[in-house]
């Protein structure tokens, strides 16, 4: 069976506050807070996932910061970056870029709401509505019973950020 972990970026700097810096938002980074959070919650992630072939993530700052942490925690798996992640991008070019012959294995994708919702909610329905809650830090394990295609993934959990950094040791008070 194929399946795919999402992962939404960590709390990151407050956008109205880095907008004065005068930088595009797509360089907006993690907060200090957001990383500690984040470490704790991907050793959580890998607990219930253990065994993830790579991290796929946004080009965005904040995704690709998340992304490296949660890389890290798996004992620095591959890491690739697309634009596929970003809001706006195909459902379907990025369904088949993870389930791609590039790509074997259960890939951990990365990225930014209300895409990775509406993304779910189109791998599960066959629609781009967001049916989920993905939380700063949450994640969700969507499985494929019979092969990747619209309207035919499961959502087999939805973890909030304080769920999994409970599972990473630290009782989700960070």
């Amino acid at each position: 069976m194929r399946a795919c972990l999402i992962i939404r970026h960590a709390i990151a700097e407050d956008r109205e506050v880095f907008a004065h810096t005068g930088r595009p938002d797509g360089e907006r980074p993690l907060t200090e807070a957001g990383r500690a959070r984040m470490e704790t919650a991907a050793r959580g992630l890998e607990k219930l996932v253990p065994e993830v072939a790579r991290v796929l993530t946004s080009p965005w700052t904040r995704a690709r910061e998340t992304a490296e942490i949660v890389a890290r925690a798996y004992g620095d798996l591959p890491l690739a970056t697309s634009p596929l992640l970003l809001p706006g991008a195909d459902p379907g070019e990025l369904l088949d870029w993870v389930f791609g012959p590039a790509h074997p294995g259960l890939s951990a994708l990365v990225g930014h709401e209300p895409h990775l919702s509406e993304w779910i909610g189109w791998a599960t329905s066959g629609k781009p509505v967001s049916l989920v809650d993905m939380k700063k830090g949450g994640a969700c394990l969507i499985a494929f019973p019979e092969g990747p295609a619209a309207g035919t993934g499961i959502i087999r959990w939805l973890a909030p950020p304080k769920v999994l950094r409970g599972l990473g040791g630290k009782g989700g008070k960070r």
